[in-house]
């Protein structure tokens, strides 16, 4: 077991300060949840634990002995681990090859590639995965690469494992493994620094939890203590109105767009769906159900086999995804940093790359992206240290925000969000939803493609369940709860019932 004592800890940026004399203790074999808004400080605060990055001043103790890793490595040496909210994966190795790059096991000069492989085999039943380790990461999902980086900090022997939104892309199902997994880690005496948005899991898993907001420690609760409600109005420092706006119906709710028949090799068969105008449609499903894999295929970011589509009762051709952008159906992907964003770039490039025939006659004004960004800034509530900065500098919720603002520059009638509040604080949560809500009442339709069930309860009209490539079930509004919806995605239920 390790025990945890951050004293009088500040961490500046320049001219910026990120954190503020932070004083927290964390006991020896406790989980220990760390919530706030993104910027508060949660995983500044964390990579000066586990050697990533120096204090500017203060005092980290371990077991009551002062210590300053001179990088990760040293702090894994020493049992810290940490699990990073951005993936650390190295695509075209294998997974086994992930799990043990930097250490690998050897026998006398030569790799020890059997070993490797049956140790890797062992971390993945771990974290509930059965999968060959030879796999390519690349041919993994979002989900898959989540638990992963879970089995690496396993295969690192953590005695202090912090976990940074470890939950940020996986089901229902897979959550509770995770859970099960954190709690026999505890009871074997590791200690956990837990990270998370969602505070229905903090609630139900931590023992105690502690708020940052601007940098500064604002209370630690037991959480016997707490409510979602409370920390949610300790984390942005007000009282959070209802987090889901309500539910209006358009006067108009003829077909928007139609899809029929879609089959994408490997991941969906015949599935058909519509889209209603100034409706938010949902879909839900257990991980590798096809959900994501469906979209991809309709609009061309991966092969699909057939499929028919109208917008507005005209037939469409959808042979690559600068069809869709050009009648009007756009996509926002679940992975922000690899496909929603250039986090490379600064905020403009990013803002107008979708819509440059606004911005180009035939050469690129900078003065209207300028324009343009100042008024994304003001209508979307994007917080950033300047118009130059890279996207890549900004918080979660704030890249999130500049991704939307993104896939709207072209004027939309279709918009497809795939994982929308992933890894996004509840204050951000709460502008997203409200976005949502006006974009339906301005007749736009919407597909939220979400494992957050509470998510699409609150959000959608309609949500259809996908179990294994098909429609398992379609619920109205009125029909929706979480036992019906689980109901459907494990086959209990619907056409495709187990």
């Amino acid at each position: 077991m390790i025990s945890v004592r951050f004293e009088r800890i500040c961490k500046d940026f320049g001219a910026g300060n990120v954190l503020t004399d932070v004083e927290l203790e964390v006991r020896a074999g406790e989980v220990h949840a760390l919530v706030g808004e993104n910027g508060a400080g949660k995983s500044t605060l964390m990579k000066i634990l586990a050697g990533y990055l120096p204090a500017t001043s203060g005092t980290v103790s371990l077991d009551g002995e002062p210590r300053t890793f001179r990088d990760q490595r040293a702090a894994e040496e020493a049992g810290v681990v940490l699990i990073h909210q951005e993936l650390n994966l190295v695509d075209d190795l294998s997974i086994a090859d992930n799990i043990f790059l930097g250490r690998e096991r050897r026998r006398g000069p030569f790799l020890d590639d059997e070993a490797m492989r049956r140790e890797a085999a062992r971390l993945l039943q771990r974290v509930g995965m059965d999968l060959d380790p030879r796999t390519k990461v690349r041919d993994l999902i979002v989900a898959q690469k989540q638990l992963l980086e879970i089995a690496k900090a396993l295969a690192r022997n953590a005695r202090l494992l912090i976990m940074d939104e470890p939950t940020a892309s996986l089901t229902p199902t897979e959550v509770e493994r995770l859970f099960g997994l954190i709690r026999d880690l505890k009871a074997r005496g590791v200690t956990i620094l837990y990270i998370s948005h969602k505070l229905g899991e903090v609630l139900a898993l931590a023992d105690r939890v502690t708020v940052l907001r601007d940098g500064l420690v604002v209370s630690t609760l037991d959480v016997g203590d707490a409510t979602e409600h409370d920390l949610a109005n300790l984390m942005v420092g007000r009282d959070v109105a209802e987090m889901f706006p309500t539910k209006h119906l358009q006067a108009d709710r003829s077909v928007l767009w139609s899809v029929r028949d879609v089959g994408v090799p490997g991941w969906a068969e015949h599935v058909s769906f519509d889209v209603h105008r100034g409706e938010v449609l949902g879909f839900a499903g257990l991980v590798g159900a096809g959900r994501t894999e469906l979209f991809e295929g309709i609009l061309g970011l991966r092969p699909r086999a057939d499929g028919r589509f109208e917008l507005e009762g005209r037939p469409l051709r959808l042979r690559h995804p600068a069809d869709a952008v050009a009648h009007g159906i756009v996509y926002l992907s679940e992975d922000r940093k690899g496909k929603g964003l250039h986090t490379g770039l600064r905020l403009a490039p990013n803002l107008t790359l979708m819509a440059l025939r606004h911005y180009a006659h035939p050469f690129l004004r900078p003065d209207r992206e300028r324009v343009a960004l100042r008024r994304a800034t003001q209508e979307y509530n994007i917080r950033a240290g300047g118009p130059d900065v890279t996207a890549g500098t900004l918080s979660g919720g704030n890249q999130q925000k500049l991704a939307l603002a993104k896939v709207l520059q072209p004027d939309p009638r279709v918009l497809i969000l795939d994982e929308p509040t992933r890894g996004v604080d509840v204050g951000a949560k709460h502008e997203i939803y409200l976005l949502i809500r006006q974009l339906a009442d301005q007749g736009l339709g919407i597909v939220v493609i979400s494992s957050e069930l509470v998510e699409l309860i609150g959000l959608a009209h309609r949500v259809i369940v996908m179990r294994s490539g098909h429609v398992a079930g379609e619920l109205d509004a009125a029909a929706l709860d979480e036992s019906e919806v689980i109901a459907y995605a494990t086959g209990l239920k619907g056409d495709h019932a187990a």
